[in-house]
């Protein structure tokens, strides 16, 4: 676990405050809430899928708050490793076990979308699947970091181009169980 000591020593600042992420959450859940009402989606379930780990905080957050049935799923895929830059290669680490997917709305549920690679491809996979609908909600946006031909559904923050850590997000497995998302100071993951 984190101590205080660490965290004053490794983050340059806090970006977002546990009020700030509460409030995040809240709208997006409203917003989410009355496009999935009956109308243009139907009826169909919706299937909020959480992309493991970075994203489980958020996604908790956001189900939570919301006004509608939905299903819960989870994806664990890596493209990041050790380091602090996406390698651009998707390796899937757990999968749904369902074989019909024709009559699910699919949200995918991401913490950070910068290039937009794992994004892309998991929206891909799931139109190929076959799926009624597949959009995508991300907690945070770096547009100025991406690297294919995509933009979420739903962002609940545009950041600037620094790592960012806490709520599920990790440098190495660490600092994601802070309540807030800071800027993590350069010489600690250079």
């Amino acid at each position: 676990m984190n101590t205080e000591l660490d965290i004053d020593l490794d983050l340059q600042t806090v970006l977002l405050t546990p009020q700030q992420l509460d409030e995040i959450t809240t709208r997006m859940a409203t917003q989410i809430t009355a496009d999935y009402k009956e109308g243009a989606f139907g009826s169909r379930p919706l299937v909020m899928i959480c992309v493991l780990k970075g994203a489980v905080m958020f996604y908790t957050d956001l189900v939570r708050k919301m006004e509608r049935p939905v299903e819960l799923e989870f994806v664990k895929v890596t493209s990041y490793g050790a380091g602090t830059v996406s390698s651009g290669q998707l390796k899937m680490h757990l999968d749904l076990f369902r074989t019909d997917y024709s009559n699910l709305n699919i949200l995918l549920v991401e913490d950070i979308t910068d290039s937009g690679r794992t994004l892309s491809k998991l929206t891909q996979l799931f139109r190929d699947r076959g799926a009624h609908s597949v959009r995508c909600c991300t907690l945070l946006d770096k547009p100025d970091r991406r690297e294919v031909d995509f933009t979420p559904d739903y962002i609940g923050a545009v950041i600037p181009d620094e790592f960012v850590v806490g709520y599920g997000l990790d440098y190495n497995e660490r600092y994601r169980d802070l309540p807030y998302i800071g800027i993590l100071r350069p010489e600690i993951y250079s």
